[in-house]
C-alpha cells in the first residue's frame, strides 16, 4: 500500500475507495468521544494568546485610516499636520503596496492594490504610528484627505439589470439539463417565487489585527488568519517577497467565518509601517473598521421555479441567482451549490450572474452558497408542497435522486431520508398542522417547519509531520488553524487513536508556517484534510514501529503507549530509541469527480409568533445529521449548535446596510447590526446518523460546520409561514413584514 520502513514521507491521492480505516481498530477507544477540548483551559483562562495579544518589545501602534467617499482618487492626505501631534510616530500613505482588498480565500496571487484608487467607503488608504494605540485612533481622526470624487454604483435595486456572467468558481456560475422553460411550462402544478437576502459580515468575535516584525529581510506576522499557507503566499506577493521569507504565526483564531481566509488591509499595512520605521507595529482593526474594510457575504436575489405534476413529482428546477461584487472580483456567492443535486429533475437550470457595485468585497462566509441558497430552495420546496397538498417531508421523498441529476455520478454516501423521518420521530411533526394560522394560543400563533440540509464535502491538499521522541511522546506539527472549532482536540485524537497513546500524551503545534503546509481552516474541509494528513504520519509511523518491532504491521497493535505483537508487549518509549518522525500528505483525486460527496441533514423548527406585534420566538429545534465519521461527538455537536444559530441569524435578523447614495456600511457594529443572543436561542436538539463515507478520506468523516447553517433558516421561515399563514420571501423575516398580514386577534 506504502512504503513504510525507513521512508518518513506517506503521500496520498485519493484516487480509489479506502474500505479500512485504522480508525475502525478502536484500541485506545478515543475517536468519536466527547472529549474536551485540550485548548480549553487556556482559553477560559484567558492564557490563549490571540492575535494582538503577543508580548512583543518596543512595539509601535498603528491605526488605519479609511476613505470616506465611495469612490474616486486621493489627490492628498495632511500628514504633515499630525507629524507633530504627541506620541505620532508616522503617516504611512504607501499607495502602490497597500492592498485596496482583502484577498479571496485559498488565492495564491496578490490581492488588489493601489488604494489611492478608492473603490468603497471606508477602504484602508493610510496607517498612522504611534506610540499608543490612542495616540494613533486620534492623529487618525484628525487627518484631512483630499479626494477627486467620480459617480459609483451603490444601489443593487438600480444597477439589477446590468450583469455580467461570472468566471467558475467553486460551481460553474451556468449549469443545468434538458429544457427547463419546456418543461416548466408544460407543468400541472408551478412555483415561481423570488427571494432576497441583504449582505451580511461575519461578526467574528475577534477583530483582525496583525503584529509585523522584521528580522533582518525576513516578516514574522502574528495575525488572526484561517489559511496561513495561501496567506503567506498572499502576503509575500503583496510586498514582493518570496513566500519563505514570511512567517504567519496564528495559533489561535477568535473566530473568522470566512473573514480571514485571505489576508486583510491591516497585514500588509503593519509590514509596511513596521519596515519603514524599523520597530515592531501592531495594527489591530475598531470593530468599525472590521466591517468597513474586511469581507462581506454578497446579497442575493434568487428567482426559484419549480414545476411538478399533481403528484408533487418535480418536472422543472431553475435556481437564477443575481449577487453582487467590485468591479473585476470573479468571486460569486454560489446560491445553487446544493441545488445541483438535492433533488430528482430531469429539467434543471442554475445560473449566477454579477450585479458590479461600489461596495467592500464579498467573498466566502460560512457554509458560501447553500446557507443563503438553501433558504431559497427550501422555501420554494415547502410553497410547492402546499400547492400539491401534501407533507414538506413526503414532497421531498418522491424528489430523492438516485444519482447527481446533472452530472449522473453516484452519490458516495446519502441519508437525506433516514435524517428527514428521524428527525420527525423525535419532534413531533406528526403534530403538526397542515392548515396555516390554526395553532393559535391566546395572541400567539404557533407553527412548526422544516427544511433539508446538504453541505458539499470537499478534500484539500495538506500535510503534517508526527514525531515520537524518546519518552514515547507524540507531538503533530501542521500550519493547519483552530479557528475555536476544535482542530486541536481532533488531531489529539487522531494521533492518539492510531499511535495507541493517552491524550495527554500528544502535543499539537498548529499556526505557524514553518510547520508543513496544511489546507487551513475553511470549506468545512479542514479536519477532513488536516485530519488525513496527520492519519497518514501516523500510518507511517506504525509501519517504522512494526519493523522495529519485527512484526507485520497488520499484526501490531497499539495500546496505552504500548506496542504489542508476536506476544511481546514494549512501550513505545523503549521501540523509538531517540525518536521516530514522519511526514503525511494528502492530495485530492479521482474520487471527487467520480463520486458526489456531500453530508445531509433534516431541520425542525417551532416557533410563536404574536398575532398583535408580529414579534417571532422560536420555541424549540432540532437537527438530525449524517456527516461521515464523527471524530468527537462534544466539538461536532457544537459546529452544529453554532450553524443552526447562525441560520437563524440569517432568517431573523441579521442584515448589513449599505447606503444607497456612497455605498456606506450603515450598522457597522454589533449594537446594529444584529446577531442572535442567548435570549433569541431556543432548545437546540442535535443527532447523529451513523455513516462512514470510504470515498471521503481514510478516516470516513466529512466536515459539519458549515451543514448546520445550510437550511436553518428556511425551517425558521416555513415554521412563520405555517404559524401565520404569511409567507415573507424578504429577509431577514423582520416582524414589519409579517404585521399587515396577519389574522385578526
Amino acid at each position: 500500500m506504502f512504503g513504510f520502513g525507513k521512508s518518513d514521507t506517506n503521500a496520498l491521492t485519493m484516487d480509489k475507495p479506502h474500505p479500512d480505516s485504522l480508525l475502525d481498530t478502536g484500541a485506545q477507544d478515543v475517536i468519536g468521544k466527547p472529549i474536551d477540548r485540550i485548548d480549553g483551559p487556556l482559553k477560559v483562562s484567558g492564557r490563549a494568546i490571540y492575535a494582538a495579544e503577543y508580548d512583543i518589545p518596543n512595539l509601535a501602534y498603528g491605526f488605519l485610516v479609511r476613505a470616506t467617499v465611495g469612490s474616486g482618487k486621493v489627490v492628498d492626505i495632511n500628514a504633515d499636520a499630525v507629524r507633530g501631534l504627541p506620541g505620532v510616530i508616522d503617516v504611512i500613505t504607501d499607495y502602490k503596496t497597500f492592498i485596496r482588498n482583502p484577498g479571496q480565500g485559498g488565492d495564491r496571487k496578490k490581492p488588489q492594490q493601489g488604494v489611492d484608487d478608492v473603490a468603497y467607503f471606508g477602504e484602508p488608504i493610510a496607517i498612522v504610528v504611534a506610540e499608543s494605540y490612542e495616540a494613533a485612533r486620534d492623529a487618525a481622526q484628525q487627518l484631512t484627505v483630499e479626494y477627486e470624487e467620480k459617480d459609483g454604483r451603490y444601489d443593487f435595486a438600480a444597477y439589477r439589470d446590468e450583469h455580467d456572467k461570472p468566471p467558475e468558481g467553486v460551481m460553474p456560475p451556468y449549469t443545468g439539463t434538458g429544457d427547463p422553460d419546456a418543461a416548466f411550462d408544460a407543468a400541472a402544478i408551478k412555483i415561481d417565487a423570488t427571494y432576497t437576502t441583504p449582505s451580511q459580515n461575519s461578526a467574528a468575535m475577534e477583530p483582525h489585527a496583525s503584529i509585523a516584525l522584521w528580522q533582518d529581510d525576513e516578516l514574522h506576522l502574528y495575525g488572526a488568519y484561517q489559511m496561513l499557507s495561501t496567506d503567506r503566499i498572499q502576503l509575500a506577493k503583496a510586498l514582493g517577497m518570496k513566500p519563505d521569507k514570511v512567517r504567519i504565526v496564528a495559533r489561535f483564531v477568535g473566530g473568522g467565518f470566512g473573514s480571514k481566509l485571505g489576508i486583510a488591509p491591516e497585514s500588509v499595512a503593519a509590514a509596511v509601517a513596521a519596515k519603514q520605521i524599523g520597530r515592531p507595529v501592531k495594527c489591530a482593526m475598531a470593530r468599525q473598521q472590521v466591517f468597513d474594510a474586511t469581507v462581506r457575504r454578497s446579497n442575493t436575489e434568487q428567482r426559484v421555479r419549480l414545476g411538478a405534476d399533481t403528484d408533487g413529482k418535480l418536472s422543472m428546477l431553475g435556481h437564477n441567482c443575481l449577487v453582487s461584487n467590485l468591479p473585476e472580483e470573479g468571486f460569486f456567492e454560489p446560491c445553487g451549490q446544493a441545488t445541483q443535486f438535492l433533488y430528482a429533475a430531469p429539467n434543471i437550470t442554475i445560473t449566477h450572474d454579477i450585479v458590479r457595485l461600489d461596495w467592500l468585497l464579498a467573498a466566502s462566509m460560512r457554509a458560501p452558497g447553500e446557507a443563503v441558497g438553501m433558504i431559497a430552495l427550501e422555501c420554494a420546496m415547502d410553497e410547492l408542497a402546499e400547492a400539491v397538498g401534501i407533507d414538506p417531508i413526503e414532497l421531498r421523498k418522491r424528489n430523492e435522486p438516485t444519482e447527481h441529476p446533472i452530472d449522473h455520478i453516484p452519490f458516495s454516501t446519502r441519508q437525506l431520508v433516514p435524517c428527514m423521518d428521524r428527525g420527525a420521530a423525535l419532534f413531533g411533526w406528526s403534530k403538526r398542522q397542515a392548515k396555516p394560522a390554526s395553532d393559535r394560543r391566546g395572541e400567539w400563533l404557533y407553527g412548526m417547519g422544516m427544511a433539508a440540509s446538504a453541505r458539499s464535502n470537499m478534500l484539500q491538499k495538506s500535510s503534517a509531520k508526527v514525531s515520537i521522541d524518546g519518552q514515547g511522546h507524540a507531538t503533530v506539527e501542521t500550519d493547519m488553524t483552530d479557528i475555536g472549532t476544535g482542530t486541536y482536540t481532533i488531531l489529539a485524537q487522531i494521533t492518539a487513536e492510531i499511535l495507541g497513546l493517552p491524550i495527554a500524551d500528544v502535543t499539537v503545534k498548529l499556526g505557524d508556517t514553518a510547520f508543513p503546509p496544511a489546507a487551513g481552516s475553511g470549506g468545512s474541509f479542514g479536519a477532513g484534510s488536516s485530519g488525513t494528513s496527520v492519519y497518514l504520519a501516523c500510518e507511517a509511523l506504525r509501519g517504522q514501529i512494526a519493523e522495529k518491532m519485527g512484526v507485520a504491521t497488520d499484526a501490531l497493535t497499539l495500546k496505552d503507549g504500548g506496542a504489542i505483537g508476536d506476544n511481546r508487549s514494549v512501550p513505545l518509549a523503549e521501540l523509538v530509541g531517540d525518536g521516530i518522525e514522519a511526514t503525511g500528505q494528502v492530495a485530492p483525486g479521482k474520487q471527487e469527480k467520480e463520486t458526489l460527496q456531500s453530508s445531509y441533514g433534516a431541520h425542525f423548527c417551532e416557533v410563536a409568533v404574536n398575532a398583535v406585534t408580529g414579534e417571532v420566538r422560536i420555541k424549540r429545534m432540532l437537527g438530525v445529521f449524517a456527516g461521515g465519521r464523527i471524530l468527537n461527538a462534544k466539538t461536532a455537536r457544537s459546529q452544529i449548535l453554532g450553524g443552526v444559530t447562525f441560520g437563524i441569524g440569517a432568517a431573523l435578523s441579521e442584515e448589513l446596510v449599505h447606503d444607497p447614495r456612497n455605498g456606506k456600511v450603515v450598522n457597522r457594529d454589533l449594537a446594529e447590526y444584529h446577531v442572535p443572543v442567548n435570549a433569541d436561542i431556543p432548545q437546540i436538539d442535535v443527532e447523529f446518523l451513523s455513516e462512514r463515507d470510504i470515498h471521503a478520506n481514510p478516516m470516513h468523516a466529512k466536515g459539519l460546520g458549515e451543514l448546520g447553517i445550510s437550511g436553518a433558516g428556511a425551517a425558521v421561515a416555513n415554521a412563520i409561514y405555517n404559524a401565520t399563514g404569511v409567507r415573507a420571501r424578504d429577509f431577514p423575516l423582520t416582524l414589519d413584514k409579517l404585521l399587515d398580514g396577519l389574522p385578526a386577534v
